[in-house]
């Protein structure tokens, strides 16, 4: 049996990558919603860019998320 270990580590570190952008979009998208509610809370600041921050990361985790099913499923290819 013969194993391929460089192939192997590339799929670790693209895994590992991803794996850390998505939690750091996903971080950024609950930054955006507590901006927001300290936006409500000070009853004068704008809370328009928390919302769009937090719409924004979470439809791209939503993307991945989407992408990694269509990657799976062979009924979808």
């Amino acid at each position: 049996m013969h194993l391929d270990w460089t192939a192997l580590g590339q799929v670790a570190a693209v895994s590992t990558g991803a794996t850390v952008a998505v939690v750091v979009v996903f971080a950024l998208g609950v930054l955006g919603l507590a901006r927001l509610e300290g936006a409500r809370a000070l009853r004068g600041g704008t809370f328009a860019l928390g919302l769009t921050q937090a719409t924004l990361c979470f439809l791209a985790c939503a993307a991945v998320v989407a992408y990694g099913i269509y990657l799976i499923v062979p009924q979808f290819h």
